[in-house]
């Protein structure tokens, strides 16, 4: 079902415009209207996006104007929302946030109780809420604001439970996207006795994920080149993602992590169902090289919402996407960049290999994706010259490569993603579907 608000992770749009701050109370009431539990209490984390306070306190005026009460835990990632809503024994948290995304966006995202994002049912009834199909309830007595002291160290020493290591010695370089993780992951490196140095960890609420994080990797790139330190991280703003890079500069995503990390859990018996679940975007040369290691793999439509889905389905522990957003069932319920990038320290310890030597796991098919801003996002199903190219395509690369077209779940965008023998072939495949598309959904 088509919703006017709620996407695949959650609210999302440009702060101010689409996302404004009457939205957000109105997204507040809808919440304690929504949760079971007689006045809520509902736990509050943001990024460090200038548009960040302005929503927190619009939501926490809606949900307190509700009945519910509100605890504040400032700027966290999103994996602390999920882990300290269960620490804390609240009702639902919310990470306000727009992830990857420039800092003009924001979006609203809900966990429940058990630290799991909200289910669609529920989502679906904030919907009505918000769209009118229903009437929120008649507000009663206000309910009262606390802030929580300690919220990032709270959210580190969960994490560190999973990872009782000695990296005295080890030399970590941490891009952290002038965003959400720009004090809990220094934090956890450093307590486990890493030399740590950081960059993009001077948030100023505009130059979050401005040329660094997981999604503008070239200038820790060129700072690992020099052979410094060990491996280098870059998480995204709100800290569920995380890509790695190697001593010798090379990019390290999610793809390789995850090949390695099921590698390293099955061989010590800790992988459920020996299988791991990603979705259609992972490239061909992870499906090869995990088959050759006897790990099986079960695919879903793209977004961790799918991957999870699957993986409590079939009890499987494990899964993620090339993006670098991993869930590991062992250390939380969501994608969580820190955990993630300890997880593969923990690797790389326990086998004495770099990462360098361990990302030849797997050898990456070239892979091109490209992003086609439409009006029309609504004819793409329909849209007949568009899926004849793509079955065209396809037909030619036939067992030598894959096309995929897919809508975005989060913009205005229909994403084109083409693996082939060559990049100068996945380019001009790319090139052509791309003039289709925008001819097709002006």
């Amino acid at each position: 079902m088509t919703r006017k608000y709620f996407g695949t992770d959650g609210i999302r749009g440009v702060a101010n415009k689409a996302l404004t701050a009457d939205l957000a109370l109105q997204v507040g009431r809808a919440a304690v209207a929504v949760l079971p539990a007689d006045g809520p209490r509902i736990l509050i984390g943001r990024d460090t996006r200038i548009s960040g306070r302005m929503l927190e306190a619009a939501l926490i005026a809606g949900i307190c104007s509700a009945g519910g009460m509100v605890l504040r835990a400032g700027v966290v990632p999103t994996p602390a929302v999920a882990s300290l809503v269960v620490r804390e024994e609240a009702d639902a948290g919310v990470v306000i946030s727009a992830s990857h995304n420039p800092y003009e966006d924001n979006g609203i995202k809900f966990f429940g109780s058990s630290g799991f994002k909200l289910t669609d049912e529920q989502e679906a009834e904030m919907e009505s809420y918000l769209t009118g199909a229903a009437d929120l309830p008649e507000p009663g007595e206000p309910g009262p604001v606390e802030g929580l002291a300690g919220a990032t160290r709270s959210y580190v020493d969960a994490v560190l439970e999973n990872f009782r290591m000695d990296l005295a010695g080890f030399r970590v370089l941490l891009d952290c996207a002038n965003g959400a993780t720009y004090l809990s992951s220094p934090l956890a490196f450093e307590t486990l006795g890493a030399t740590v140095d950081v960059i993009a960890d001077q948030p100023d609420g505009y130059n979050i994920n401005r040329d660094c994080g997981s999604t503008h990797i070239g200038i820790l790139q060129e700072r690992m080149r020099g052979g410094r330190y060990d491996a280098g991280f870059a998480y995204d703003g709100d800290g569920d993602r995380v890509i790695a890079v190697d001593g010798n500069g090379d990019v390290v995503d999610g793809d390789f992590v995850m090949a390695i990390c099921a590698n390293h859990l099955k061989n010590g018996g800790a992988l459920p169902g020996n299988t791991i679940v990603t979705t259609v975007m992972t490239n061909l040369g992870f499906h090869n090289a995990v088959r050759e290691l006897g790990i099986e793999v079960r695919t879903t439509d793209v977004g961790d919402r799918y991957v999870l889905e699957e993986m409590l389905a079939g009890g499987f522990g494990f899964g993620g996407e090339q993006s670098g957003h991993i869930i590991n069932l062992a250390s939380g319920t969501t994608g969580d960049g820190l955990a993630t990038s300890l997880l593969l320290t923990q690797v790389m310890q326990e086998t004495g290999a770099p990462l360098a030597e361990l990302a030849t796991i797997m050898e990456r098919l070239p892979q091109k994706l490209v992003n086609v801003r439409v009006g029309n996002m609504a004819g793409l199903d329909e849209a007949e010259e568009v899926w004849e190219a793509v079955e065209q395509e396809s037909a030619a690369l036939q067992e030598k490569g894959r096309v995929l077209v897919r809508p975005s779940g989060t913009e205005p965008v229909v994403r084109v993603m083409v693996e082939a023998p060559t990049l100068e072939e996945c380019g001009a495949v790319c090139d052509r579907l791309a003039g289709i598309i925008e001819r097709s959904l002006a």
